[in-house]
């Protein structure tokens, strides 16, 4: 490939073999962290408290996977928390409507709903964005006050909880339950990156995705359809933050003006952390949920330990984006 057409940002392979460090980066970090939070309260390495810790983990990990789509891309979407609290409310509005007789059937409609929320979310950032031509900064920071004023009003200014018992207590093991002695969370977590990462670095749309990143206008001198890609990635993002929702409704049964609350600055931190670069064109899904796992880690350790303020684990996690930033460009630049 000659330097005209070359990504700008492309993966180099770094003096150590073909290891690319940027890709290592975030794993070592994460074994870095683990032997620090044994060192620091032997409680850190129980199976129950790791448990919680990938448990937790589930939400920012799932909707990171979409920002990792999105940010390949070119884009930026800041609006994720406030959709999670948009598309919880109006899930728990229609289990609360008792449309259909039989839990079963009411959980599968509300899953549905929630899925298709999620989705015509991510399609109205995406065309704004696209079709529009304006920043996807400035139409995601609108979005995010739209979602978070429209849950306010759904809540009329308190909270949206669930009203029937059972339920409840049908929907409660998605969160609370486990398969094989896996939490479902868990579960969720592996799988949606599974697919996530078949379709970034196995399908013809996940290699549209790296050339839109990369390079637009090569990309549309290729003939890819970049409007249409860096959509799709907006879609992702709103079908990944309506998963997250399905797993974070039945631990709390419901919604508050305050759910969701700086989760896209914990699931871009995740992604930047795991390798993707913001300017596009690299993409690293294992890497970003490595990277919201170091989040919820550290979180843990400043719980269990008296070092750091738990109150401070919001300065953190931006330090740690900073950070993330700094050793980014330190590595680019080898």
């Amino acid at each position: 490939m000659s330097d005209a057409v070359k990504p700008a940002n492309a993966p180099s392979r770094k003096p150590l073999g073909d290891v690319d460090l940027r890709a290592v980066a975030p794993f070592a970090a994460l074994v870095v962290l683990m032997i620090f939070g044994a060192l620091v309260n032997p409680n850190f390495l129980g199976l129950d408290n790791l448990t919680n810790v990938v448990t937790r983990s589930a939400f920012i990990a799932v909707i990171a996977v979409g920002a990792t789509f999105v940010i390949s891309a070119g884009g930026l979407d800041l609006s994720v928390g406030s959709m999670a609290a948009f598309v919880a409310g109006t899930m728990i509005l229609f289990l609360n409507s008792a449309m259909l007789s039989g839990n079963e059937a009411m959980l599968v409609a509300a899953v549905i709903l929630a899925l298709g929320t999620g989705a015509l979310c991510g399609l109205a950032n995406g065309l704004v964005t696209t079709l529009g031509r304006i920043e996807p900064f400035i139409v995601t920071l609108g979005t995010m006050g739209i979602f978070r004023a429209l849950t306010i009003y759904l809540a009329e200014g308190g909270s949206i909880a669930m009203k029937s018992q059972e339920l409840r207590a049908a929907y409660r093991p998605v969160y609370f339950g486990d398969v094989l002695g896996i939490p479902i969370p868990v579960i969720a977590i592996l799988i949606v990156g599974a697919i996530g990462a078949f379709v970034l670095y196995r399908t013809r749309f996940g290699r549209h995705v790296m050339a839109v990143g990369s390079n637009e206008d090569v990309a549309r001198y290729s003939g890819i359809s970049v409007n249409r890609v860096r959509t799709i990635t907006y879609v992702i993002q709103g079908l990944c933050v309506a998963i997250a929702v399905l797993i974070y409704v039945p631990r709390l049964g419901a919604a508050t003006a305050t759910t969701g609350l700086l989760w896209e600055l914990q699931a871009i931190t995740a992604v930047v952390i795991g390798g993707t670069a913001l300017r596009g064109g690299v993409g690293r899904i294992w890497g970003t949920i490595c990277g919201a796992l170091i989040l919820e880690v550290v979180g843990n350790i400043m719980v269990l330990s008296d070092l750091v303020s738990e109150y401070l684990i919001g300065a953190v996690q931006g330090a740690i984006i900073i950070v993330a930033m700094l050793i980014q460009r330190s590595l680019a630049r080898r």
